[in-house]
């Protein structure tokens, strides 16, 4: 933060639709305590007419030349996930905090290599993962803390998403080496991480996966059982293949049902509270939240920036930011090895730390052995 200004000045990295659709608004909500002073990307064009619609005075050409000309408290990442790892070295090793799009890295070993560069009081670096922070996630999350809906007991966490086949004609999208796995990664990793928040640590996790539809080297689908560390078992689907969309979880608890259903985002509206049927038939008053606070990336930039000032870690960074990057590792894992994988069974080293695949398996093929590539069902006509 500057010396002569409380003002935390921010850098954005990437211009395309994620920036301009979630990031720039969210940033423009916060006018006051932030002021966007430079905004980077490969496409000049692209550059000026965002620049010009937000009214951001730099413009530059990459990230480098954002963080030697600004300076930022704060740089921003809405850059395709192959470019995370050296967007957030560069901004930590400027000096800068940094906020970085999803999946916060491509592996395991990525993380920890920038983990390793932030310092004790800042800076730090902390990844979008917005669903834990609206008012039903952090109320349900107290009620497990308080054992006030007794035991959790059975978990469901669906991403039921569809993409069509022309969704993978950016380059980059559907190959391991540039998006890092499939709707696992790229799509589920928020209700997973919410899953989490909410529950808690993850202790085995079996799963299947496939290539079902789409032409792409990752998988289009994936299913898994989950032990929770608390005994809770969950299941977890992430698909990209599914006409009527929605994501969705259930938490059945020893004496309630809690459930949330949206697609991109939440309000109290989303979430249905249901007592077994000891408890009665009408919800307790104090079980819903105090407030009606959407999940957004709004509410955890607020926090991110209450964070800087205090020269604390944030929510979503460290430990707390690798726990669904792990799982989804561990997913990927049992899915190419056919076998459970626990937790503790995790190590610093190997195929899955080093990356979220090994190259012999082939997702495209019926169970690993044998098989063609599909071909791809034709579009509608447009």
């Amino acid at each position: 933060m500057s010396a002569a200004s409380s003002t935390i000045r921010v850098g954005v990295v990437g211009a395309g639709g994620i920036a301009a659709g979630a990031h720039l608004p969210t940033l423009k909500s916060h006018e006051g305590r932030v002021e966007v002073v430079g905004l980077a990307d490969v496409d000049p064009d692209r550059v000026a007419r965002v620049a010009d619609e937000w009214g951001i005075p730099g413009r530059h050409g990459g990230i480098d030349e954002l963080l030697e000309a600004e300076r930022p408290d704060l740089l921003v990442l809405c850059t395709p996930p192959s470019a995370h790892r050296e967007g957030v070295m560069k901004g930590l090793r400027a000096g800068a905090w940094v906020w970085c799009e999803k999946p916060p890295m491509l592996t395991l070993a990525e993380y920890d290599e920038v983990a390793a560069l932030e310092r004790e009081g800042g800076p730090y670096a902390s990844y979008v993962f917005q669903h834990r922070f609206g008012s039903g996630a952090q109320r349900l999350k107290r009620h497990v803390q308080e054992g006030t809906l007794g035991r959790p007991l059975v978990a469901l966490c669906n991403t039921l998403w569809y993409r069509p086949h022309s969704y993978y004609d950016v380059a980059w999208r559907g190959k391991w080496e540039t998006e890092g796995g499939g709707p696992a990664m790229g799509h589920g990793i928020h209700q997973m991480d919410l899953l989490l928040e909410i529950l808690g640590d993850w202790t085995e996790v079996s799963a299947t996966a496939a290539a079902l539809d789409r032409d792409v080297e990752t998988e289009d689908v994936s299913a898994a059982t989950v032990r929770l560390a608390s005994g809770a078992l969950a299941t977890v689907v992430n698909s990209v293949l599914s006409p009527r969309e929605v994501s969705y979880l259930r938490f059945d608890f020893q004496d309630a049902t809690v459930e949330v259903e949206h697609l991109y985002g939440y309000d109290n509206s989303s979430w249905t509270w249901t007592p077994a049927p000891h408890v009665g038939e009408e919800v307790p008053a104090d079980w819903t939240p105090e407030e009606d606070v959407p999940s957004s990336h709004r509410r955890q930039l607020g926090e991110l920036l209450d964070a800087m000032a205090a020269g604390v870690r944030p929510r979503a960074s460290g430990d707390d930011g690798r726990r669904v990057l792990e799982f989804i590792a561990a997913l990927y894992q049992s899915a190419e090895t056919g076998r459970p994988v626990r937790r503790a069974e995790l190590t610093r080293s190997g195929t899955y730390y080093a990356g979220m695949h090994d190259a012999a398996h082939d997702y495209r093929v019926a169970d690993n052995t044998a098989g063609v590539v599909p071909t791809p069902a034709e579009e509608p006509a447009r």
